[in-house]
C-alpha cells in the first residue's frame, strides 16, 4: 500500500468543505465529511487504480484519478506515482473542476 500525500490544496478544501458542513448541519455533519474523506483515502490507498481518469485527458494531468466520496457531492482528485499518491484537490461535484485543476 502507497502512503497518501495530500498536498496544501486538498488539505485547504477539506478544512472549507468541514466548515461549510459545521455551520449549515452541525458539527456531527462535519465529522460524518471527514470520516468519509478518511474513507476515500483508504480505499485510494488500497486500490489506486479502481479511481476513474475521466478528467485526465481534458485537464493534461498525466493519470489522473478521482473516487468520489460516500454520501457526500465531493471527489478527491489524485495521481499515482510509484513510490506515493499525491491528493491533488477535493472537489465539489458542481465546481468547476478543470479550472481548480490547473496548474498555478
Amino acid at each position: 500500500m502507497k502512503p497518501i500525500q495530500p498536498r496544501a490544496a486538498a488539505e485547504t478544501d477539506v478544512d472549507h468543505a468541514f466548515e461549510h458542513y459545521r455551520m449549515q448541519g452541525g458539527h456531527a455533519l462535519a465529522e460524518r465529511f471527514v470520516d468519509a474523506y478518511d474513507a476515500a483515502l483508504a480505499h485510494i490507498a488500497q486500490h489506486p487504480g479502481t479511481g476513474s481518469p475521466r478528467h485526465a485527458r481534458a485537464i493534461r494531468i498525466k493519470n489522473l484519478r478521482f473516487w468520489t466520496l460516500t454520501r457526500f457531492p465531493f471527489s478527491v482528485f489524485y495521481v499515482e506515482h510509484a513510490d506515493r499518491i499525491d491528493v491533488l484537490r477535493v472537489l465539489h461535484q458542481a465546481s468547476d473542476i478543470p479550472h481548480h485543476l490547473q496548474p498555478q
